[in-house]
């Protein structure tokens, strides 16, 4: 380190002419036409996850997993240290990408073929780079849909995230395109292969750290989880989405989200990842107490907005279960429900089965959709064995 004398600060401001030639207006985001087949954005900025943020976001979202709590317990399955929740990293990621992919969004439209390939833990810092895989225009006018595939890379340009996005975006009406075009390395993995320390089964001094019910052999395929715990959002929410990285103006700005038309118009919209968040950290002690690590997600939706007031529950129905890829350990794939603004069981009781038929499928089958119902996705989860 050097030092340097620089000259004291003097007023400038009375001398400097104002002229409105000079007036900049930033931007920020792409529109419909800004996005080009095979073309990859690197996301500006990068985060460093240090210890207290990490634990900070599990106890904020509810998260039971000791994995994300307690560095002994962590250490105990075989991982360094405590570990960064996938979700948590989920959301970091799907933020820094929010300038390039979705900051000029209509609507987010699904998450894909999303997979967790190892462990992120403090003091890791991660960035973000997505690919353009389609854009699609629905007519003159009107939204288009881009799908993009993202990685999320630790500081030793390992993947430790993929997963693909489809969002509708506003056409700019002409061909002319709104920034420069990139090109970038993109070293997607291709074989869904994961990468997790080796785990031998479970020191006996921490075995009640978790509850008995949420081993491999309590879950049984068209089992429902009805989860009675549910969050009322306040405007906490503002914040955790710029904590997170999300500069989409919509979730935080109620000038902007007042003036816009439509479903939208109004109060800020929750950022979705926050929600997805909240729904899964509910759904944990009845399912992922026991886990050994989220493998990740697919096929899911934000089917309502959430503003704060709102008050949010999850319903969990497993879908299917299988040998799991380490010694002691099984797979567990399962449907989680979001409902809004009625209680959980109220809303088995009003809705039944036709809580788990997605949205989008309804108007071919004759239903209505629900409005009480917020959020669908499936997941999959290493779930450990119950110890002999």
């Amino acid at each position: 380190m050097s030092t340097y004398n620089v000259d004291p600060i003097q007023e400038i401001a009375p001398t400097l002419q104002y002229t409105s030639e000079n007036v900049q207006y930033p931007e920020y985001g792409r529109l419909l036409e800004d996005f080009s087949e095979g073309e990859v954005f690197i996301h500006p900025r990068a985060f460093t996850i240090d210890r207290s943020f990490a634990q900070e976001f599990a106890t904020v979202f509810h998260d039971a997993c000791p994995l994300f709590l307690s560095a002994p317990y962590a250490q105990a399955n075989g991982f360094r240290d405590l570990a960064v929740p996938p979700l948590m990293v989920f959301n970091i990621a799907l933020c820094l990408g929010v300038q390039n992919n979705s900051e000029k969004a209509v609507a987010n439209l699904g998450y894909y073929n999303v997979l967790f390939t190892q462990p992120v833990y403090p003091g890791d810092t991660l960035t973000a780079r997505s690919k353009v895989i389609s854009r699609r225009e629905r007519g003159e006018g009107k939204p288009g849909i881009v799908h993009v595939k993202t990685l999320c890379m630790n500081q030793s340009s390992r993947v430790v995230l993929q997963y693909e996005r489809k969002i509708m975006i506003a056409p700019r009406g002409s061909t002319a395109a709104g920034g420069a075009r990139a090109s970038h390395d993109f070293p997607e993995l291709t074989d869904n292969s994961i990468e997790l320390p080796d785990y031998s089964g479970l020191d006996a001094a921490f075995i009640h750290q978790t509850g008995s019910g949420t081993y491999f052999e309590d879950f049984q395929p068209g089992q429902v989880i009805v989860h009675k715990n549910m969050r009322t959002i306040t405007d906490e929410h503002y914040q955790w989405a710029y904590r997170l990285g999300n500069t989409h103006p919509l979730h935080y700005d109620r000038l902007y989200s007042a003036g816009l038309s439509g479903k939208m118009s109004g109060e800020p919209i929750v950022y979705g990842g926050l929600v997805f968040g909240w729904l899964a950290g509910l759904a944990s002690r009845d399912t992922t107490e026991n886990m050994l690590w989220d493998l990740g997600y697919h096929e899911g939706y934000h089917t309502q907005p959430a503003v704060t007031g709102d008050t949010v529950g999850a319903i969990t129905r497993i879908l299917k279960t299988e040998p799991g890829p380490l010694p002691g350990t099984g797979i567990v794939q399962s449907q989680l429900i979001g409902v809004k603004n009625i209680t959980t069981r109220e809303a088995m009781e009003k809705h039944g089965a036709d809580l788990f038929i997605k949205e989008n499928d309804k108007k071919s089958l004759g239903k209505d959709k629900i409005a009480d119902k917020i959020f669908e996705i499936e997941r999959r989860l290493i779930i450990k064995k119950r110890p002999a």
